[in-house]
């Protein structure tokens, strides 16, 4: 008996034949650039290729249905991450600014630093490998190869400061204070700016936890030691404003960009929908960018799918999860989705609040 005759198995049957046949009909596609024009073709190619490259591929091609899809979900954008300092300020505006998105939930960290180029601050060219004991003599801070002013960050923090200095004393929900804030500055380019004009509400449910946090707690120790009263920043009426988005949408999408707080948060937000009496059946769609792994068991890394357990994400939503730094994969998403035009003729919301109370959303098309 010959070596081959003792290693090769039995021989297939029929059945087994024709069921390897299908598993074996669709072969994977090479990523031909003698065919590709723009950044569309290339993160649609990727659909036909494998490992990230096709899970990247897939959340594009996600992202399109969640702007072309007749019920019109409300699409809640969750941001973590040093995406300002990684160059994505303007991919961000202007996924506001072409229609792609209608609620936001992010670090305070984006934010501020949004907040911080506003006033004229930058980001700059810097190295992971400084010797950051130098730098600190500097009064420079480093994010990973990127700098910041810190004597403009102590500034700004004050300007936060300063500004909660004007309110009237009382609760505000993130998505408010946010707002007013942004009336504080005119930059075409910034988020915060083109979020006001939309009418995207910014909801930061981790906002102490940030230089906006910094400046908050100097106008709270400020106050206090003046004899006022400061304002509040009041994180449950953060969770009651954001629920009442997701109860009164048609569906809902998600799009997490990395994951921390407010993934998380947005997910929250569907549990939550039984205080008000309705399951929503939980989001239509999701995708997520990120390097974080699911087998750590935390929130950041945790599947789309582990997520349907909890009925966060709809039994049948289409999902998918691209293992890949969000400075390299959210543009490719962006500009697959731009390219190709997929937010065009998509209704404009616009959400209609007294106070906390979230009275109607309407749509510009409607």
């Amino acid at each position: 008996m010959g070596y081959k005759e003792v290693l090769m198995p039995e021989p297939l049957d029929d059945g087994k034949r024709k069921r390897k046949k299908e598993i074996l009909s669709t072969q994977i596609s090479p990523v031909n650039f003698e065919k590709i024009n723009d950044v569309a073709d290339l993160v649609e190619s990727f659909q036909s290729t494998s490992i990230q490259a096709r899970n990247l591929g897939q959340c594009a091609k996600i992202f399109g249905k969640m702007l072309q899809d007749e019920e019109k979900p409300t699409i809640i954008l969750g941001l973590a991450g040093p995406l300002i300092a990684a160059g994505l300020r303007k991919v961000i505006r202007d996924m506001i600014h072409y229609n792609m998105v209608d609620v936001i939930v992010s670090t305070g960290a984006i934010l501020y630093q949004d907040y911080y180029n506003a006033l004229g601050g930058g980001h700059y060219y810097g190295s992971a490998d400084a010797d950051d004991t130098k730098l600190r003599e500097l009064f420079i801070n480093r994010i990973y190869d990127t700098y910041v002013d810190e004597e403009l960050f102590a500034e700004d923090d004050t300007l936060v400061g300063k500004f909660a200095d004007t309110l009237e004393p009382g609760n505000y929900s993130s998505r408010d204070f946010i707002r007013r804030l942004s009336e504080t500055i005119d930059d075409e380019e910034s988020i915060l700016v083109t979020a006001r004009k939309n009418d995207i509400p910014i909801f930061c449910p981790a906002i102490n936890d940030s230089s906006l946090g910094i400046g908050l707690t100097e106008h709270y120790y400020l106050a206090r030691k003046e004899g006022r009263t400061p304002i509040t920043i009041d994180s449950i009426r953060d969770n009651y404003e954001l629920t009442q988005i997701v109860v009164k949408s048609t569906r809902t999408a998600a799009f997490y960009v990395a994951g921390g707080v407010p993934k998380n948060y947005i997910n929250d937000s569907v549990v939550m929908s039984y205080i008000f009496g309705k399951d929503t059946g939980g989001h239509k769609y999701a995708l997520q960018v990120t390097t974080d792994s699911p087998h750590w068991g935390g929130l950041s890394g945790s599947t789309l799918a582990e997520a349907q357990s909890w009925g966060k994400i709809n039994k049948e939503a289409t999902h998918s999860m691209a293992f890949i730094e969000p400075s390299v994969s959210l543009p490719l998403i962006y500009g697959y989705a731009f390219q190709k035009g997929l937010y065009k003729g998509r209704p404009r919301m616009a959400f209609q609040w007294e106070g906390d109370t979230l009275k109607k959303i309407v749509r510009h098309h409607d």
